[in-house]
Order: structure tokens, then sequence, then C-alpha cells
């Protein structure tokens, strides 16, 4: 692909992602635009962890749609290709289940994960766990903040070996936390 092909693959994902996230908003207290979270996974893949394959910035783009849109993996094969639909099935939770399950499969499955899907994976917690790190969620306590970080922490260790920048950022979230809570 030329830059102009890879421009217009990037502009052509963002903006599908934005019209399916289009009325979803983040559980802060500003009430964020939830497109704001795809945008940032993508951007932590490139800026901190030095990752520019397509398909995997593509991926963090739309790693949430078919969970929490109706979007659906047809139409992200057919809009963007087979490989950007593999990468989006490892890590989108079957919303059918019930969360716990969810949870556990996500630890389950992370050490047996596509190195694709785990730098998507690995971005991911980490902007969540940021996010959790400035500010509790909206009708979250504590104590959920906290099984959160616990839970993230569970599933990035089956991720280790990916990215050594990821990894390291998450590895001082965690110590972070860690050393927060114990003064408290």
């Amino acid at each position: 692909m030329n830059n102009e092909e890879l421009v217009a693959a990037i502009v052509k994902c963002t903006n599908f992602a934005a019209i399916k996230h289009t009325s979803q908003r983040r559980c802060n207290a500003a009430k964020t635009p939830y497109i704001n979270h795809p945008i940032g996974v993508a951007n932590i893949l490139v800026e901190e962890g030095g990752i520019y394959s397509l398909p995997v910035i593509m991926a963090a783009l739309l790693h949430d749609t078919v969970e929490d849109t109706d979007t659906t993996f047809d139409e992200i094969k057919e809009h963007f290709g087979e490989k950007v639909c593999g990468i989006v099935k490892e890590v989108t939770d079957d919303k059918s289940l019930p969360k716990q399950e969810r949870k556990r499969l996500q630890i389950l499955h992370a050490p047996s994960s596509s190195y694709e899907a785990k730098l998507v994976k690995l971005a991911d917690k980490l902007y969540n766990l940021r996010d959790l790190e400035k500010e509790t969620p909206v009708e979250w306590t504590e104590e959920r903040v906290d099984e959160y970080f616990k839970w993230a922490e569970s599933v990035v260790r089956g991720l280790k070996g990916t990215n050594a920048n990821l990894e390291q950022a998450l590895d001082e979230l965690f110590q972070r936390h860690s050393t927060k809570k114990n003064n408290i």
C-alpha cells in the first residue's frame, strides 16, 4: 500500500468506528464520547508500543464495535478484510455469557491469543487502567476499581512477552495502584 492508501484505510476505519459508537459515552463524570477510547487504544499502540501494522491499528479502532454496537463480524470482514476481522474476533467478548465467565475466558485465552490480538489487549487494558487511575467511573466503588485492576493484571500476565514498552507501562500502573491501596 502506498501512503495515500494507508491514510485512506485509517480514516475509513476511524469514521466507521465513530459512526458505530456515535451515541455512546464513557462512564466518567464528563461523559466523554466513547470513540475517544478506541482512538486512544490505537494511539497507545503507535506512540508507546511502536506498532505500525495496519491490521493491528485498524483492529484497535474497531475492537469494541461488535461487542458494544450492532456491528457484525461479516461487516468488519467486508469493509476491512479477513485479517482485521480475525483480530477483532479474538478480542471480542461473547456478550451472551455472564460477565464473570467473560472475564474468566479473557484470562484463559490471553496466552494463546495471536501476537496482534495481544497487542490490542495490552493497549486496551493500559487505556482503561489509566482512566481508572485518573477517576473512578460513575456508580463504581473503590472495591470495583480494585477488582478491575486485579483482573486486568491476571489478563496481562497471560500477554507477557508481547511488547516490552506496553508491559512496562502496565507494570508501573499496577505498582502505583498497589502502593496507593496499601497506603490507604
